[in-house]
């Protein structure tokens, strides 16, 4: 017997800033079903089986689009512009002072006020493993120059992977660029569950230290002797109550780890088990790094935190493993640059592969 929700399209059929909006359903040939709704391209449901083959869905979200709007914003989105923080919303590119849209005061966060989470993409279903979505990002829409054609793809594979690719591209002006995929995981199959339990591998051996604004200062600190070293499997729980200045201001794991990689190359970030239902998440990815943060502003508030099926999602009850270029990039020279001259592409993939142990 399924315990999981049955999520239903009329549920989500509806017109928003006078574009429809649908739900689509993606499978694979070993019954692994991938749910998105083209509202801030959130992906709502993703069932795949525990080592006992029993299908579970295994990320939070909600199952109407009333639920989606009055619920946690970033829950299964795809964000641009510009993911993580800037600092203050203040950037300079050519020499021009720009203001971008200041949401998580006194920093602009995943785009601003209405960034992608917040806006319909028109949709084309492939085929019955692959959905197209895009979205044109206008010039001085939230503060940032210039126009931006998105087009995004997510298709899933027999392996059991979903893999979210992207292009865009500079149209008419020098702009910055930053995307990345919010879905909140929980791979107990219980999106109420605490995450805790679950053991997470990373794939990195130094972290972004963050100022007082929870912004990278641009130092990259060693993760060795420290509580957030995951170079070997290590419990979400293990280590989230010790007294450090980073699980303090993030209150939990909300942290960008360097993955040491070459540029652009498609690459292992890590890897999450749960133990007990034998479920692994591998997420791998072109960009240069990764934020892992664990559900900490979760509250099980009504109706922000009421998740499909009624499920209340209390703190950590679900993890984020978000691959991207670094935050605040456009403001610290030493990393990898997210400028994007006219006529200059972007190009990434993110795949979520699901395994059992």
């Amino acid at each position: 017997m399924a315990t999981y929700a049955d999520l239903k399209r009329e549920n989500f059929q509806t017109t928003i800033d006078g574009k429809p909006v649908d739900l689509f359903t993606l499978r694979n040939r070993k019954g692994m079903v991938v749910r998105i709704t083209n509202y801030g391209s959130k992906i709502e449901q993703i069932l795949v089986p525990d080592r006992n083959g029993v299908l579970g869905d295994v990320v939070q979200g909600y199952d109407s689009i009333d639920g989606v709007m009055n619920g946690q914003a970033s829950m299964g989105s795809f964000i641009g512009r510009y993911c993580g923080r800037i600092d203050q919303g203040r950037f300079t590119l050519d020499g021009v002072a720009h203001q971008a849209s200041v949401n998580s005061p006194p920093n602009t966060l995943h785009g601003g006020q209405r960034g992608s989470r917040f806006r319909v993409f028109d949709a084309r279903q492939i085929d019955e493993s692959s959905l197209e979505l895009t979205y044109v990002f206008q010039d001085g829409e939230e503060g940032f120059p210039g126009t931006l054609p998105l087009r995004l793809v997510y298709a899933v594979d027999d392996d059991n992977a979903l893999t979210i690719s992207w292009t865009a591209v500079a149209a008419d002006k020098t702009t910055i660029a930053n995307f990345t995929d919010h879905t909140f995981f929980n791979l107990s199959g219980d999106g109420g569950a605490s995450i805790l339990d679950h053991v997470a591998t990373v794939r990195s051996d130094r972290y972004l230290a963050l100022g007082d604004n929870a912004v990278p200062t641009g130092e990259m600190v060693p993760v060795a002797g420290t509580p957030h070293d995951f170079r070997s499997p290590t419990a979400f729980g293990a280590r989230i109550g010790l007294p450090d200045r980073m699980l303090a201001l993030g209150h939990g794991y909300d942290l960008h780890f360097v993955i040491d990689k070459p540029a652009g190359v498609l690459a292992p970030h890590a890897l999450v088990l749960h133990p007990a239902s034998g479920r692994t998440l591998e997420v791998s990815s072109t960009e240069p790094g990764l934020q892992v943060y664990t559900g900490n502003f979760l509250e099980g508030k009504t109706p922000r935190d009421v998740g499909k099926g009624g499920t209340l999602y209390q703190k950590h009850s679900g993890f984020c493993v978000e691959p991207s270029q670094f935050p605040n990039a456009v403001n610290i020279p030493s990393f990898p640059s997210t400028v994007l001259k006219p006529g200059q592409w972007y190009t990434g993939r993110i795949v979520y592969g699901f395994g059992v142990a």
